[in-house]
């Protein structure tokens, strides 16, 4: 069984950086695929970064350019760098991994990003 764990979520001056971490357990093979997502209240998640079947990553246009997603396998581990944060950005962040047609999602990590 896998299961997710987010952390480095916090409170934050727009402008300035985060980094989101996502530790894994289980079992995780070499291709599985990571994805970040982030929700607002009342709102629907949405994804800001997905690894694709070849490995690339995607990005949503509202955060291309400010966040990079990154992973160390070996240490089942996955990274959201947020840099020149914004209000808007303001959510709850999910990773996400799909493995064998499985779908897991950790528990969420609150950014608030003020003025």
């Amino acid at each position: 069984q896998v299961q997710l764990v987010e952390s480095g979520g916090g409170l934050v001056q727009a402008g300035e950086s985060l980094r989101l971490s996502c530790a894994a357990s289980g079992t995780i093979f070499s291709n599985s695929r990571v994805a970040w997502y982030r929700q607002t209240p009342g709102q629907q998640r949405v994804w800001v970064a997905i690894q694709t079947g070849g490995g690339a990553i995607n990005y949503a246009d509202s955060v291309k350019g400010r966040f990079t997603a990154s992973r160390d396998i070996s240490k089942n581990m996955a990274f959201l760098q947020m840099n020149n944060l914004k209000p808007e950005d303001t959510a709850v962040y999910y990773c996400r991994l799909i493995q064998d047609d499985s779908v897991y999602w950790g528990q969420g990590t609150q950014v608030t990003v003020s003025t």
